[in-house]
């Protein structure tokens, strides 16, 4: 790390069990993304059909136990659609994941609950710490909450979770991350590491609404299993645009709330995150070019090098995602593609939160 970064962090006040904490807390929430992304790619998240806070932390302890939660997930759309004659062993393979997704949560609130308790008591949180620790907590509960409405829109009527219900879970999932690590680099660079010229500052947020858009499209295409309709690419089964898009009389209110009766929101939601990811690419580099002639400071360049070597993987991960899907559900490389796209969005933060404070200034060419 740079010399001049290293002793700006010397500047916090934030105790170092405290620190460590924090970061337990982002990793502990990155497996839980993670997790969640292989819950939903592997089609398990209906596999549990009640939320038990208490009484659902131990999984079936007995045959007549499974044989319960088999018979609840058999009276479910999923089921009656999708996997009807299922095996118990199937099954199993399916709630392991959910369960896992919920256990981890349940972690997550006790490793964040007993040492806060702990801190709190010792004096280690000043009052605007306390405050964005308030809310974190009120963000996560509101994430989980919502985790539960979206679970149960698969549980009635149709076989899947409603695609808009998922991406709105999955924004809120990135943005306990992206808040915590917004308090962890606030409290190690209270003020900030330098500064940049409005314009480029404007681009950069710019290019952060941009990834959050298209993070929401991610999560659409997973809901409505965009991938194995077109799996190809750069075109989309041979056209750039596909003709469900063409025909004005498809652009109803319907479709686009109804999106199971037909085909144009899986077209219309999968040629956007194509366009959005091109738009990303031209904005990202034109972003890291112009900042990269302009200052001098070594840690912007190193951040730089990160953002463009994530933007590129992110982009080759989408294009081998989209393919992937020739051979079925690709469950690693939508993995992989998901949290390549926390990283990318982690990274743009990180250097918005750096050049958001009066830090000292940097040595800035004329453009």
């Amino acid at each position: 790390m740079d010399r001049q970064l290293l002793e700006m962090q010397e500047k916090t006040t934030l105790h170092k069990h405290v620190r460590i904490w924090l970061i337990l807390g982002l990793a502990l929430i990155f497996g839980q993304i993670l997790i969640g992304g292989v819950t939903r790619l592997t089609g398990s998240g209906l596999s549990i059909t009640k939320w038990e806070i208490i009484t659902g932390t131990l999984p079936p302890l007995s045959d007549e136990g499974w044989q319960e939660e088999f018979a609840l997930y058999q009276e479910t759309p999923q089921y009656k659609l999708i996997n009807n004659g299922m095996s118990m062993s199937q099954f199993k393979m399916i709630y392991f994941w959910e369960y896992l997704h919920r256990l981890w949560a349940r972690w997550m609130g006790l490793i964040f609950l007993f040492p806060f308790l702990w801190f709190w008591r010792k004096g280690h949180f000043h009052p605007a710490l306390l405050r964005r620790l308030g809310i974190l907590i009120g963000l996560a509960a509101i994430t989980a909450s919502f985790g539960w409405i979206m679970v149960a829109s698969g549980l009635i009527e149709r076989p899947w979770v409603n695609a808009y219900k998922l991406s709105a879970h999955l924004l809120l999932g990135f943005s306990v991350f992206i808040y915590l690590l917004y308090i962890l680099v606030r409290e190690i660079w209270p003020d900030g590491i330098g500064t940049f010229p409005h314009g480029q500052r404007r681009i950069l947020i710019w290019f952060i609404a941009i990834i959050v858009w298209q993070i929401f499209l991610g999560g659409m295409m997973s809901g409505m299993k965009a991938g194995y309709t077109y799996p190809t690419w750069p075109d989309m089964n041979g056209v750039f645009i596909p003709d469900v898009l063409v025909d004005a009389s498809n652009w109803t209110v319907h479709n686009l709330v109804n999106y199971d009766d037909s085909g144009f929101m899986v077209a219309l939601v999968q040629w956007v995150h194509r366009i959005t990811a091109y738009l990303l690419i031209i904005i990202g580099l034109y972003y890291i070019l112009r900042t990269f002639r302009a200052n001098d400071m070594p840690v912007y360049k190193q951040i730089h090098i990160v953002l463009i070597i994530v933007l590129i993987t992110q982009i080759v991960l989408g294009i081998l995602t989209v393919l992937g899907f020739q051979k079925g559900m690709p469950v690693v490389l939508a993995s992989a593609h998901q949290m390549c796209a926390l990283l990318l969005l982690s990274t743009s933060v990180i250097e918005l939160i750096w050049i958001s404070y009066n830090g000292p200034s940097l040595t800035v060419s004329a453009d």
